[in-house]
């Protein structure tokens, strides 16, 4: 059996040998060997589980353990066990016990559910084909070589190569929803020699191998190669890449059966690789949480010394330590040993300072409140039945301490959703508008921007759209309508993974061209006299994000041979000769400031002697099973060159509904905003203009190849770019600290723009040393901009600048946000990562740890739930450091009284159930559910965010401010009821108050006051609160009268038997608790009152400024206005 993770090193085959395995198709062994060695490879079974039966216990305690609190608590009740202390061990192992119990629960349950998902998974039926008949077998006995047929709306049960499929095309389509969330059809090919194969037993008598490499996680990437043995010994290879493998957990559809054979088995298929987990991220709270912890230890272990010193101090004196009612006692000879063992009893007396079940409840809070998130209907999408979606529930409070949000722009900013608007043929320009009012459907009124009238040459114009037909991977679909033929324009649906794809064959069939399919390596066009046109496709030189380009080798009816290329214009323009170059390069330029996305079209007429050099490359460098990529990517480099430019494609990607107004509240909050994109600078500066990342009058601060200039200097120039720009922004910032006086002033803004290739040279410049100072120069820079400009940037690229804001001084919370799988890389890196289900699948929503379904929900997320999230969980913290800070101080000052004699103060039961029963549910419904801004003012009012930000509720000085409040009201119990029992306080029935009545006493008063403090701090009421505030209250008075209420067999001294009962006849008793509660209390009423009174004023005053801002304003303008008009 596999481990939970990570293949097994025994069933991994390979791994000892080389980078690759050979897969014996069917288990029979090539022609001229008698035999093969049989590699052992994994089996199919799934194990997703993290536990068994039998070692649930021991890892399980072990992974708990390891917390630092957890293991704390262990050591304290094992010295309780050893040691003679004070206190029962009952007193810390059944807090301790709880915390682990529940933990363990929870971990088991999900465990379980994991091992039910398994089960249902491995023993599922599948069909193998075994000498040439199918044989019905369970899934999880499927071996790697076997062949496996599966019917259509069937998953795969392990990754296949596909070896025929029931289509006469060798095609299958699949759906991939639950890998990458896409739900569109992926078409997939089968190996060009075994398409033909219909029956079991012409699969079963297939003789081949097939070489892959090893299983490795990326879902996109396969490389490897078939031999086919047939009548002779001499093998056809045939290359295999991702389009010919299928993996498990995808489904078949709108195809009838296929058989393939199983390369990649159980733990590693692409999917269970694909399933382990991230690294973990923590949150700012719980660095805060381990800095409050030490403080606390430090108090625990200086009260411990304290006491044990003092305790020793009075044994010295002879009167006090000797009684005259005792006799002598014998000194110990080991005083060190004895000195160890009393300063272990004190850390067991005061261990209860450290708040062990304040972890449980924050992961409670934690839990439960992300379903707030889920439940919100402000941010479910009605068109497609979802939700947001929380993958991790750990970082909720770190929504509310973002500083910089990083985010892609296509399908983030806007709606990915692509419309043909115009196009560009040989420097003329085709606007359409109305295809039924115009001739071909073109403008004829609309010119060139270099011409006023005219349009290119028609061989030109055709040339062109049928270059849009044939360069893409569009395919049509056919599930729709298949009552109806493919070739009516009605029941015509393109799918593709890019939406830019579907847009310009759809611009094409606009104008009177129509891609209508593909059959059997041919591609079919419809043109304007209805006629269908046949190209033989040769190869296709797929899209990659670092050549920008994708290419088609098809071959006309007419026997020639064209490649035709389309791309972005920076890695197309200096491949093709300069004929129209500059008209066209215009043309694009125009429409990228208009906020287009824009691609340019080029094309290249091939010899057949020149295509069969080509051919035999290809070929060549797809059957390579080390470095494929690189190999493709060099012979790609040599085919796309010397083309001819034939026109430019300009296509509108509209921004998302309400994504200018997010970016304007998230910078009202004090968060800076950073689009990172791949798209051209014209594109992606007009898309923040229109966004309003950038305003009129943002003073824009270029670092683009325009601007660093020459090749030869560009290091240079970009040092002195650096130190200009800093040096306007620090004048630009002296300026304003200047006129701060007067408020009417505008904050003069910058905002950065930079692309991929000068962001290298600041990232890793040729000389090392100047580095650190680009760096430098680079981040200050940007910390002073308001806004920031990334274009042209890679995957990689993204991270890094994530990376490198991330690890400035200070350590800023960055949130990533993005759609496709080239953010994820960036969403992995930053603190919180944020998915947007959107057009492009769902491997950004995948990987992230929260996902929404549009951009505009990120204002909510961050500054209502964030805000809450925030603010519930810090008062959650520092008031679990108060209360037992007030819990654990009487019974420290207690022995001052008792002759340091390490009795305790509060009875065993009150000491376990303080944390556990009387105060721990009204902290977590408060911790829940209090809303002490209300929503509707969160999402109105976003300045509000900046009141939390850099953990402002969790630093030290509000720390220290519920430190003295705990340390004020300890000695408010004590000393309180202290001079109550001194008075000789009676009962009716003449009887004194003793040692246990004092410590019940006070233990009242405690957590009467706790609990009322919560009450008083709660601004959002509920039922729920109601009842656990007041109910908690209820069940301490009951479960005291109960406790002292019964003689119980199994203790053996009853010293708590009716003293509560009894305490609470005497009318002083009544009176100081409810004196002493009050006294407690009204410090921190007072400093409320007075901050409430502060903000009601600072309100007033902000309303007045404005009031006469904006009665000023009309003057001011007119002045200004006349002023200009005069000159």
């Amino acid at each position: 059996m596999c481990l939970h993770g990570t293949p097994c090193r025994w069933c991994s085959g390979d791994d000892g040998r080389v980078d690759s395995r050979t897969v014996y198709v069917g288990h029979r062994s090539p022609p001229g060997s008698d035999t093969h060695i049989v590699q052992k490879f994994c089996s199919n079974r799934i194990v997703s589980s993290k536990y068994t039966l039998w070692n649930f216990l021991p890892k399980n305690l072990f992974e708990q353990f390891r917390r630092i609190a957890n293991f704390y608590f262990l050591i304290i009740f094992l010295v309780q066990v050893i040691v003679d202390t004070p206190t029962s061990p009952v007193t810390s192992g059944l807090p301790l016990f709880f915390v682990i119990t529940v933990t363990a629960v929870k971990q088991g349950y999900e465990d379980w559910l994991r091992h039910k998902a398994d089960k249902e998974v491995n023993e599922s039926t599948v069909y193998v084909v075994e000498n040439k008949k199918l044989v019905e077998k369970e899934c999880q006995v499927i071996k790697v070589g076997d062949i496996v047929q599966v019917t259509e709306d069937l998953v795969f049960p392990c990754d296949l190569i596909l070896l025929s499929t029931s289509r006469e095309e060798g095609v299958c389509y699949v759906t991939t929803a639950s890998l990458d969330g896409e739900s569109n059809h992926k078409t997939y090919y089968a190996v060009s020699d075994t398409m033909k194969l219909s029956t079991d037993e012409e699969v079963g008598a297939v003789n081949a191998t097939i070489e892959c490499e090893q299983p490795q996680s990326d879902l996109y990437k396969f490389v490897g190669r078939m031999h086919i043995y047939g009548d002779t010994h001499e093998p056809v290879a045939r290359s295999l890449g991702p389009e010919n493998l299928l993996l498990k957990g995808a489904t078949l559809k709108n195809t009838k059966k296929i058989y393939g054979v199983a390369v990649y088995t159980g733990m590693e298929t692409k999917m269970a690789l694909n399933y382990q987990g991230k690294s973990q991220k923590r949150s700012v709270v719980e660095k805060s949480i381990n800095s409050f912890l030490l403080v606390y230890l430090f108090l625990l272990l200086s009260k411990a010394v304290v006491c044990t010193t003092l305790k020793y101090v009075w044994q010295t004196k002879f009167f006090l330590d000797e009684v005259w009612y005792n006799r002598p006692v014998k000194k110990d000879t080991n005083q060190f040993l004895h000195m160890f063992t009393d300063f272990l009893s004190f850390m067991v007396l005061f261990n209860f300072i450290i708040p062990v079940s304040m972890y449980v409840t924050v992961e409670m809070q934690k839990f439960f409140g992300s379903f707030f998130i889920s439940w919100d209907e402000e941010m479910y999408d009605e068109k497609i039945q979802e939700g947001a979606l929380v993958n991790t529930s750990d970082l909720n409070e770190e929504l509310g301490q973002v500083e910089y949000v990083f985010t892609d722009k296509t399908g983030t900013l806007t709606e990915n959703n692509m419309e043909f608007i115009e196009c560009c043929i040989d420097g003329y320009r085709y606007s359409h508008k109305d295809p039924f009012t115009e001739v071909d459907g073109f403008c004829s009124t609309d010119g060139p921007i270099t011409k006023l009238y005219g349009r290119a040459e028609k061989e030109r114009e055709e040339l062109f759209l049928r270059a849009l037909c044939l360069c893409h991977t569009v395919e049509i679909n056919e599930e729709d309508q298949p009552d109806r033929p493919t070739k009516n324009d009605n029941c015509r649906t393109y799918i593709s993974s890019s939406p830019d794809e579907i847009a310009l064959v759809k611009g094409a069939e606009k104008y009177g061209f129509s891609f209508i399919g593909r059959e059997n390596n041919y591609l079919k066009i419809q043109n304007r006299s209805n006629e269908t046109e046949w190209y033989q496709l040769l190869h296709i030189l797929n899209f990659d994000p670092v050549r920008r380009r994708m290419s088609v080798i098809v071959k006309m009816q007419s026997g020639s041979i064209v490649l035709i290329c389309k791309g972005a214009d920076s890695s197309i323009i200096p491949r093709v000769k300069q004929d129209h170059v500059e008209e066209i390069k215009r043309h694009v330029e125009c429409n990228a400031l208009d906020g287009y996305r824009t691609l340019c079209v080029a094309y290249r007429e091939l010899e057949q002697d020149e295509y069969n050099v080509m051919d035999s490359q290809l070929n060549e460098a797809k059957l390579a099973l080390h470095e494929r990529d690189r190999k493709m990517s060099e012979v790609y480099d040599t085919i796309e060159t010397d083309m001819q430019l034939i026109g430019a494609t300009a296509v509108e990607d509209k921004l998302q509904e309400q994504a200018a107004e997010t970016i304007e509240a998230l910078h009202e909050a004090g968060i800076k905003v950073w689009v990172l994109t791949g798209d051209k600078m014209e594109t992606a500066k007009s898309t923040c203009y229109a966004s309003r990342l950038f305003r009129n009058d943002t003073e824009l601060l270029e670092l683009t190849t325009k601007t660093t200039g020459d090749v030869d200097r560009k290091e240079e120039r970009l040092h002195e770019l650096l130190r200009e720009f800093h040096k306007t922004l620090m004048q630009g910032i002296t300026n304003h600290r200047q006129g701060s006086r007067k408020s009417w002033m505008s904050v003069k803004e910058y905002g950065l723009i930079i692309d991929g290739s000068t962001l290298s040279l600041i990232l890793n410049p040729e000389d090392d040393r100047q580095s650190t100072q680009h760096r430098m120069l680079f981040l200050q820079i940007c910390q002073k901009c308001t806004a920031v400009l990334c274009c042209r940037m890679a995957p990689l690229q993204k991270a890094q600048i994530v990376r490198m804001v991330k690890n400035t001084k200070g350590r800023p919370i960055t949130l990533s946000v993005g759609d496709g799988a080239n953010d994820v890389s960036m969403i992995l890196e930053a603190h919180v990562g944020i998915g947007i289900k959107g057009k492009e699948g769902r491997q950004a929503a995948r990987n992230s740890d929260y996902a929404i379904l549009k951009f505009k929900h990120l204002r909510k997320l961050i500054l209502v739930h964030g805000h809450l999230f925030y603010v519930r969980i810090a008062h959650l913290v520092q008031y679990f450091f108060y209360k037992n800070l007030c819990f654990i101080l009487p019974q420290f000052l207690y022995q001052f009284f008792c002759g340091f004699s390490q009795q305790p103060l509060y009875d065993a039961a009150y000491l376990t159930m303080y944390n556990i029963c009387f105060t721990s549910l009204p902290i977590l419904a408060y911790s829940l559910l209090e809303q002490r801004t209300s929503i509707e003012r969160l999402s109105t009012e976003f300045k509000l965010y900046k009141n939390i930000s850099n953990n402002a509720l969790l630093q030290w000085k509000p720390f220290l401010y519920w430190t003295s409040l705990g340390l004020y009201e300890g000695l408010v119990f004590f000393f309180g009821a202290y001079s109550v029992i001194r008075n000789s306080a009676l009962g009716d029935n003449g009887q004194v108050f003793g040692n246990w009545t004092f410590g019940t006493l006070i233990f009242t008063i405690l957590v009467f006051t706790v609990t009322v403090k919560l009450a008083l701090d709660t601004r959002y009421w509920t039922w729920l609160n109601h009842l656990v505030i007041w109910g908690s209250l209820a069940f301490y008075v009951f479960f005291s009268f109960f406790w002292g209420g019964i003689i119980w067999p199994f203790i053996k001294q009853q010293r708590m038997y009716f003293v509560f009962a009894h305490m609470l006849t005497s009318v002083s008793v009544w009176l100081t608790i409810i004196l002493l509660i009050f006294v407690s209390l009204l410090p921190d009423i007072l400093v409320t009152v007075f901050k409430n009174s502060r903000e009601a004023q600072h309100q007033k005053v902000q309303k007045d400024s404005v009031s006469s801002r904006s009665s000023a304003r009309p003057l001011l303008l007119r002045t200004f206005s006349d002023e200009s008009n005069v000159v």
